[in-house]
């Protein structure tokens, strides 16, 4: 057997309060066991299963922030095998504790490579890592259900109507919560194969119990593995008090085995997510065929058309609407922004009263000031763009500070690189840039200053100064009809 190899620098054991019925309050230690060393083959996928993202995030990950809505991150163990390290990696920044199953040998073995790091708990809650919409608040349910119960082993359970291919749930009676057995699928006589209640795969143990029979499982199946359902019979052939609790919502212990199922759970999770900002007061025209991520927020009264993708941790206030075929991620948008169809953003800074778009693309670091205008075919990119500036139409804008009540022309660019370095231009208040005007970097314009039409400016522009920076127009008459006179010569 392995000995369990844990990442963390804390305690492993913190204090978890539960009074029971008998009102006789005492300490427990409660830890989260999360089952993430599999490889998922049916995924066909150099990536490893739990990373595999659904609703915006890694199946894992959705799975350890409903973990440790339950108990402190520290309590956390994430049971890690196939590309340990690259799951490591991915959710490092959740702070939770990793134990590695170097070979997985079913889910038994995994609870018996983690008997280091679980021994000082009382009890361990049990979950799939690749059921992501398990709920907060059925893991807190199952969890005082199995201390009420004072059960050795409690089992989370659910009521499919085609339950093909789950074990089945043998309770003494209908209104027993006491198990007799779990049977297989391909065990399960005919009036067994009709019952609809399945084991879920999650489970709440008694730390004590389960560690002092673990030892009887077999690999004596087909697979050669431990199952963690086969503690049910050890316990049960003990005589130890193993239970059943069933969940009214039977979709959040589903897990994704396959590409269609990882799409089905992805669908789900997204339309919770749009029905949960309607009901907080958002509107969203058409849900289905929006793609909104999970850390999403919208205030009330913000209007999201169809087909809009709200991406990563985008915030979005009061009173703005969002305009169709728009793909925003990471950005920050601010009360009273219209965002009209089109636009691109990442890691953006709208201020309210904005208007954005049509086809705008904000790239990182672009800050927009409060009433600011950034129209048709603007590209803009780590830049700041002062209170009701306008940039209106195909023009870029890289590595720019720019003032209030800036007027910036159609076509104007910016030239921040000079095939090494970025450099920065600066233009002040209240500056008149003419179309087709190139800026090249580094360079400032004054206040007030103007920038005639198609000028290439190199050097800074004094304040209240008008820079014109084009050759002399020059016009010589008749010059055509004397080429037309020559060309007609024999």
């Amino acid at each position: 057997m392995n000995k369990s190899k844990v990442s963390s620098s804390r305690s492993p054991a913190t204090s978890f309060r539960k009074v029971t019925k008998k009102s006789a309050a005492r300490s427990l230690r409660v830890a989260v066991a999360i089952m993430a060393a599999g490889k998922g083959t049916r995924l066909k996928s150099q990536l490893p299963k739990v990373l595999h993202e659904v609703g915006g995030k890694p199946l894992l990950e959705h799975v350890i922030r409903a973990a440790v809505r339950i108990v402190p991150a520290q309590d956390v163990y994430a049971i890690i095998g196939h590309e340990a390290e690259r799951v490591r990696t991915a959710m490092r920044h959740i702070g939770v504790n990793f134990v590695l199953q170097a070979e997985q040998r079913g889910t038994g073995h995994a609870l018996m490579v983690a008997r280091e790091a679980l021994a000082a708990y009382d009890h361990v809650i049990v979950l799939s890592g690749d059921a992501p919409m398990i709920s907060i608040e059925t893991i807190g349910r199952l969890r005082d259900f199995h201390l009420e119960q004072r059960a050795a082993m409690t089992l989370l359970t659910a009521e499919l109507e085609n339950p093909t291919g789950y074990g089945r749930v043998l309770r003494k009676s209908p209104k027993s919560a006491e198990v007799l057995g779990i049977v297989e699928e391909k065990s399960a006589g005919p009036a067994q194969k009709k019952i609809r209640e399945i084991n879920s795969g999650f489970y709440v143990f008694d730390v004590k119990e389960l560690y002092s029979s673990i030892g009887e499982l077999s690999t004596d199946n087909a697979h050669r593995e431990y199952y963690l359902t086969d503690m049910a019979a050890v316990f049960k052939k003990a005589r130890q008090r193993v239970v059943a609790w069933k969940t009214s919502t039977p979709s959040e212990v589903l897990g994704g085995n396959t590409r269609a199922e990882l799409a089905d759970i992805d669908q789900e999770i997204r339309l919770a997510k749009c029905r949960q900002l309607m009901a907080d007061g958002a509107t969203i025209f058409y849900p289905a065929t929006c793609v909104i991520d999970a850390d999403v927020e919208i205030a009330a009264d913000t209007v999201i058309e169809p087909f809009v993708q709200l991406l990563g941790k985008t915030k979005i206030g009061s009173n703005s609407r969002v305009r169709s075929y728009s793909v925003i991620r990471d950005s920050e948008i601010g009360d009273g922004v219209m965002v009209r169809p089109g636009c691109i953003m990442e890691d953006a800074r709208i201020g309210p009263g904005a208007i954005i778009g049509p086809y705008s693309h904000l790239r990182p670091g672009s800050e927009i000031g409060e009433g600011a205008h950034v129209g048709n075919f603007v590209e803009t990119k780590k830049i700041k763009l002062g209170k009701g500036s306008k940039a209106n139409h195909l023009t870029y804008l890289g590595d720019a500070e720019i003032g209030a009540g800036v007027n910036i022309g159609a076509g104007t660019i910016t030239c921040n690189y000079d095939g090494v370095h970025k450099h920065k231009t600066v233009i002040d208040d209240d500056v008149f840039i003419g179309s087709d005007s190139t800026l090249v970097a580094p360079v400032r314009v004054g206040k007030g200053a103007y920038v005639g039409a198609a000028s290439c400016i190199t050097e800074d522009v004094p304040e209240d100064s008008l820079a014109v920076a084009r050759g002399r127009q020059v016009v010589k008459e008749g010059w055509v009809r004397q080429k037309r006179a020559e060309r007609a010569k024999p």
